[in-house]
């Protein structure tokens, strides 16, 4: 099965020539470390920054360029800085082609659980709440499974919704699924995965079309 880093280098392969992206918290931020190096792409934080680059090696950190993960990040040629404001004016204008979230839950519908547990304390819902209601093009990484080994991947998410109805595509460490009316459509195994594993794994209705390739990375 696929690690963190392995999600990330798949989803970059959805990334297009001339995009604006958004990368959420969590491994959606690895992306920008596999995006192809022939292609243009601006890849935008909520916190105010449009023209984020890879992770900065160790060492290299500036303390003063974060992301809304409060990571340090690194710029391209040509970054600009801005308010939260103009940011979200990005987001609610729809002027980003792609959002990649992180995911606690998603159910076969596409609704999204990725903000709170109750009973746990967290500081805020974040800029979630508006990429899901503006995004257009939205895809989930997580991981297939929860630390217990309990499918990620439901019939209804049992956590408070950040989002209804709106994911498209996610990607697991086990699998590439896409998100439809009759429920999450296997497209991709991870290598080395069967699809018996990924059935298994998935409490959501999961519909099996002929032989399923495995993902190239």
């Amino acid at each position: 099965m696929l690690d963190k880093n392995g999600i990330a280098k798949r989803i970059a392969k959805e990334v297009q020539n001339g995009y604006y992206v958004n990368l959420g918290i969590g491994i959606p931020t690895l992306v920008a470390n596999y995006v192809r190096d022939d292609i243009e792409v601006e890849f935008q934080s909520e916190n105010g920054v449009l023209g984020m680059g890879p992770f900065p090696f160790e060492g290299e950190e500036d303390a003063d360029l974060i992301n809304a993960g409060k990571q340090t990040i690194t710029t391209l040629d040509g970054a600009s800085f801005f308010d939260s404001a103009t940011s979200f004016s990005m987001i609610r204008g729809k002027h980003v082609h792609l959002t990649i979230l992180g995911a606690m839950e998603v159910s076969e519908n596409g609704d999204i659980a990725n903000w709170k547990i109750p009973g746990y304390m967290v500081k805020g819902m974040g800029g979630a709440m508006d990429l899901v209601a503006s995004a257009e093009n939205i895809i989930v990484a997580m991981m297939h499974t929860n630390k217990k080994g309990a499918s990620k991947l439901l019939k209804r998410c049992t956590l408070p919704l950040t989002g209804v109805g709106c994911v498209k595509k996610i990607v697991t460490n086990l699998a590439v699924l896409e998100v439809t009316k009759e429920g999450f459509k296997l497209l991709e195994r991870a290598p080395g995965i069967s699809v018996e594993t990924i059935q298994h794994a998935t409490e959501g209705h999961l519909i099996v079309d002929g032989v399923i390739p495995e993902m190239e990375l």
